[in-house]
């Protein structure tokens, strides 16, 4: 009878001694960044001149959810993409960066691994920093884990992973800014330690540039995209106030005020919903997007044109001395990424 009950207990035993491990382990090797932090600023880079630039922001996915992947906390199945798949997803990525990211002046990337089981280990900063020999390179850490143990059959292990900003130009700065509030613990330890990162670069007037590259909260109830948004207009309210010019450009996980979340639609949506950035979140400013080209898909299953939920939720916000010239979304039908890139044109007034 004991032996009988010890067989039925033991696997139980054994799966809480496991999460207990991988919380206690989780919580010893936690990644807590201050509130503000200097970060690198790698490569080359020429001083920056003139008044009219170029600005390119994408969510690349960690080249793990292109066309054929979907993603198991997004209701589908997978965890991560074949190691095929993922270099394939990669060479996609980085020979757009070859090209379309030389051509523009900033290019502001979220979602770079460094160090990740899910994109088997490739250094995707490095990768990108050899395909743009003559910019200027910083990265900002905004997911930092070694091993998160969902699901418990094929957990996703370590994650290094963070946002990517490179230019033509050499900045005199690159600070990462941690936003405030987070889960509470354990859920806390295994998630995103979400962030921005400031580059700031000096110009002729003497005046500074500020070029921020930003990715929110995705998985919450509002409640910290609000604290996010809140700490973020006081960066951009000191910045402003003191003269200079300010983008901020990057993955909102929200849409822009006033659009239509489900434009795109194929179909009635009765599964998903996006909040909008308020209206008033901070007037006089100028959110620049494209709204005829969806830069985000639903993940709950592979792409497909025909049925797969698209919206609007990377795009910019530009400082009222800041005249935008063009938004493009560029429609790349989700090849290589879940996100797409958008580009703006800018002149300083």
């Amino acid at each position: 009878m004991w032996y009988a009950i010890l067989i039925i207990i033991s696997p139980a035993v054994l799966f809480g001694l496991y999460v207990l491990g991988a919380i206690l382990f989780a919580t010893i090797t936690d990644f807590a960044p201050d509130e503000k932090t200097e970060v690198d600023i790698e490569g080359e880079g020429s001083p920056i001149s003139g008044d009219r630039f170029t600005v390119m922001i994408w969510n690349i996915g960690y080249a793990g959810l292109g066309a054929d992947a979907d993603f198991f906390y997004d209701g589908g199945e997978m965890v991560r993409s074949t190691r095929d798949d993922v270099q394939k997803y990669m060479e996609g990525i980085d020979g757009f960066v070859s090209s379309s990211g030389r051509e523009v002046d900033f290019l502001l990337l979220q979602e770079v691994d460094q160090d990740s089981k899910r994109s088997y280990h490739i250094n995707q900063y490095n990768s990108f920093k050899s395909s743009l020999p003559n910019h200027s390179a910083s990265f900002a850490t905004n997911y930092k884990v070694k091993f998160i143990a969902i699901p418990f059959l094929e957990p996703m292990g370590q994650v290094w992973s963070g946002l990517a900003s490179f230019s033509k130009f050499k900045p005199e700065s690159a600070t990462r800014y941690q936003f405030p509030g987070n889960y509470s613990w354990p859920k806390s330890v295994f998630f995103l330690d979400r962030c921005f990162m400031v580059q700031r670069y000096k110009l002729e007037s003497g005046k500074d540039l500020v070029m921020i590259n930003t990715h929110n909260s995705a998985y919450d109830d509002g409640t910290l995209k609000e604290q996010q948004m809140e700490f973020m207009k006081s960066i951009l309210h000191e910045e402003y106030d003191q003269g200079n010019y300010v983008i901020v450009g990057g993955d909102w996980n929200q849409c822009p005020p006033g659009f239509q979340f489900d434009k795109f639609a194929k179909k009635p949506e009765t599964e998903y919903s996006q909040t909008n950035v308020p209206a008033d979140y901070i007037p006089e400013w100028t959110w620049a997007f494209d709204p005829n080209t969806p830069t985000n898909r639903k993940v709950s299953e592979p792409y497909d044109s025909d049925e797969t939920f698209t919206t609007v939720i990377d795009f910019f916000l530009v400082s009222p001395n800041i005249r935008v010239i063009s938004t493009e979304g560029i429609d790349l039908d989700f090849a290589y990424s879940d996100h797409q890139p958008v580009k703006l044109e800018f002149v300083l007034e």
